[in-house]
Protein backbone atom coordinates (compact mmCIF):
# COMPACT_ATOMS: atom_id res chain seq x y z
CA UNK A 1 0.00 0.00 0.00
CA UNK A 2 1.33 3.43 -0.94
CA UNK A 3 1.34 6.17 1.66
CA UNK A 4 -1.27 8.82 0.90
CA UNK A 5 -0.32 12.51 0.72
CA UNK A 6 -1.58 14.46 2.60
CA UNK A 7 -1.88 12.27 5.65
CA UNK A 8 -1.82 12.00 9.40
CA UNK A 9 -0.92 9.22 11.83
CA UNK A 10 -0.63 8.55 15.56
CA UNK A 11 2.78 7.18 16.52
CA UNK A 12 2.57 5.26 19.78
CA UNK A 13 6.19 4.07 19.75
CA UNK A 14 9.57 4.98 18.31
CA UNK A 15 9.25 1.88 16.11
CA UNK A 16 6.01 3.34 14.70
CA UNK A 17 7.90 6.55 13.90
CA UNK A 18 10.67 4.64 12.14
CA UNK A 19 8.10 2.57 10.22
CA UNK A 20 6.42 5.76 9.00
CA UNK A 21 9.86 6.95 7.84
CA UNK A 22 10.29 3.75 5.81
CA UNK A 23 6.89 4.33 4.19
CA UNK A 24 7.79 7.94 3.42
CA UNK A 25 10.99 6.71 1.74
CA UNK A 26 8.77 4.93 -0.78
CA UNK A 27 7.57 8.35 -1.97
CA UNK A 28 11.08 9.76 -2.45
CA UNK A 29 13.72 9.87 -5.14
CA UNK A 30 16.89 11.86 -5.76
CA UNK A 31 16.11 15.56 -5.74
CA UNK A 32 13.38 15.38 -3.13
CA UNK A 33 13.49 17.49 0.03
CA UNK A 34 11.75 16.50 3.25
CA UNK A 35 11.31 19.21 5.88
CA UNK A 36 10.80 17.95 9.42
CA UNK A 37 9.14 20.32 11.85
CA UNK A 38 8.35 19.78 15.51
CA UNK A 39 9.68 20.38 19.01
CA UNK A 40 12.64 18.68 20.64
CA UNK A 41 11.86 15.03 21.31
CA UNK A 42 9.07 14.80 18.74
CA UNK A 43 10.84 12.11 16.71
CA UNK A 44 12.57 13.92 13.84
CA UNK A 45 15.75 11.85 14.00
CA UNK A 46 13.80 8.60 14.51
CA UNK A 47 11.75 9.42 11.40
CA UNK A 48 14.96 10.12 9.48
CA UNK A 49 16.34 6.75 10.62
CA UNK A 50 13.29 5.12 9.04
CA UNK A 51 13.68 7.12 5.84
CA UNK A 52 17.33 6.02 5.65
CA UNK A 53 16.33 2.38 6.13
CA UNK A 54 13.66 2.68 3.45
CA UNK A 55 16.13 4.24 1.01
CA UNK A 56 18.72 1.59 1.85
CA UNK A 57 21.58 3.96 2.58
CA UNK A 58 24.77 3.08 4.44
CA UNK A 59 25.78 4.25 7.86
CA UNK A 60 24.12 4.80 11.20
CA UNK A 61 21.82 7.81 11.26
CA UNK A 62 22.32 10.14 14.20
CA UNK A 63 21.39 13.75 14.71
CA UNK A 64 23.83 15.93 12.76
CA UNK A 65 23.48 18.81 15.24
CA UNK A 66 27.19 19.47 15.58
CA UNK A 67 28.16 18.87 11.96
CA UNK A 68 24.98 20.46 10.54
CA UNK A 69 24.86 18.06 7.55
CA UNK A 70 25.83 14.42 7.10
CA UNK A 71 25.69 12.41 3.87
CA UNK A 72 24.86 8.72 3.80
CA UNK A 73 25.85 6.99 0.54
CA UNK A 74 23.47 4.61 -1.20
CA UNK A 75 24.01 0.93 -0.40
CA UNK A 76 23.23 -0.05 -3.98
CA UNK A 77 24.70 1.63 -7.06
CA UNK A 78 22.30 4.03 -8.72
CA UNK A 79 20.10 4.51 -5.67
CA UNK A 80 19.76 7.90 -3.99
CA UNK A 81 21.88 8.79 -1.01
CA UNK A 82 20.58 10.71 1.98
CA UNK A 83 21.75 14.09 3.20
CA UNK A 84 20.55 14.64 6.76
CA UNK A 85 20.64 18.30 7.79
CA UNK A 86 20.00 19.78 11.21
CA UNK A 87 19.28 23.47 10.70
CA UNK A 88 18.75 24.13 14.42
CA UNK A 89 22.03 26.01 14.81
CA UNK A 90 21.34 28.03 11.67
CA UNK A 91 18.18 29.43 13.23
CA UNK A 92 19.74 31.40 16.08
CA UNK A 93 17.84 29.67 18.86
CA UNK A 94 18.69 32.30 21.50
CA UNK A 95 15.29 34.00 21.94
CA UNK A 96 16.98 37.07 23.43
CA UNK A 97 19.62 37.24 20.73
CA UNK A 98 19.53 38.65 17.25
CA UNK A 99 17.57 36.38 14.93
CA UNK A 100 18.85 35.60 11.44
CA UNK A 101 17.10 37.09 8.44
CA UNK A 102 15.77 34.97 5.59
CA UNK A 103 18.79 36.18 3.61
CA UNK A 104 21.16 34.99 6.37
CA UNK A 105 19.48 31.58 6.33
CA UNK A 106 19.64 31.40 2.55
CA UNK A 107 23.37 32.17 2.70
CA UNK A 108 23.91 29.45 5.32
CA UNK A 109 22.02 26.93 3.19
CA UNK A 110 24.04 27.95 0.15
CA UNK A 111 27.24 27.26 2.08
CA UNK A 112 26.05 23.68 2.68
CA UNK A 113 25.94 23.18 -1.13
CA UNK A 114 22.63 21.32 -0.95
CA UNK A 115 21.91 22.12 -4.60
CA UNK A 116 24.58 19.65 -5.72
CA UNK A 117 23.25 17.04 -3.27
CA UNK A 118 19.81 17.33 -4.85
CA UNK A 119 21.14 15.86 -8.08
CA UNK A 120 21.85 12.48 -6.48
CA UNK A 121 20.36 12.46 -2.98
CA UNK A 122 17.24 12.88 -0.91
CA UNK A 123 17.68 15.78 1.53
CA UNK A 124 16.00 15.59 4.94
CA UNK A 125 16.15 18.81 6.97
CA UNK A 126 15.30 18.98 10.65
CA UNK A 127 14.26 22.44 11.90
CA UNK A 128 14.05 23.75 8.33
CA UNK A 129 10.42 24.85 8.18
CA UNK A 130 9.96 28.32 6.80
CA UNK A 131 13.11 28.61 4.71
CA UNK A 132 14.19 25.24 3.24
CA UNK A 133 11.04 24.92 1.15
CA UNK A 134 12.56 27.27 -1.42
CA UNK A 135 15.13 24.62 -2.42
CA UNK A 136 12.64 22.66 -4.53
CA UNK A 137 9.19 23.14 -6.01
CA UNK A 138 7.19 20.73 -3.82
CA UNK A 139 9.01 19.57 -0.68
CA UNK A 140 7.37 17.06 1.61
CA UNK A 141 6.58 18.80 4.90
CA UNK A 142 6.27 16.52 7.95
CA UNK A 143 5.07 18.05 11.20
CA UNK A 144 5.66 15.97 14.30
CA UNK A 145 3.96 16.53 17.63
CA UNK A 146 4.60 15.04 21.05
CA UNK A 147 2.06 15.13 23.84
CA UNK A 148 3.23 17.07 26.89
CA UNK A 149 2.21 14.15 29.09
CA UNK A 150 3.67 10.84 27.90
CA UNK A 151 5.39 9.59 24.80
CA UNK A 152 2.52 9.54 22.30
CA UNK A 153 3.45 11.32 19.11
CA UNK A 154 1.65 12.14 15.91
CA UNK A 155 2.71 13.18 12.45
CA UNK A 156 1.02 15.02 9.62
CA UNK A 157 2.51 15.41 6.16
CA UNK A 158 1.78 17.20 2.91
CA UNK A 159 3.55 18.48 -0.19
CA UNK A 160 4.21 22.21 -0.05
CA UNK A 161 1.91 23.77 -2.59
CA UNK A 162 -0.46 20.78 -2.35
CA UNK A 163 -3.44 20.21 -0.06
CA UNK A 164 -2.62 20.59 3.62
CA UNK A 165 -2.55 17.63 5.97
CA UNK A 166 -5.04 17.43 8.81
CA UNK A 167 -3.81 19.52 11.73
CA UNK A 168 -1.58 17.99 14.36
CA UNK A 169 -3.07 18.70 17.80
Amino acid sequence: MTLQVPGRRELATVDDTRALGEEIAGLLSAGDVVVLDGPLGAGKTALTTGIAAGLGVRGRVTSPTFVIARRHAPATPGGPGLVHVDAYRLLGQDPDGEQPTRRDLADELESLDLDSALERDVVVVEWGAGFVESLVEAPLIVTLHREDEGDVRSAAWHRDGGPAAPAVP
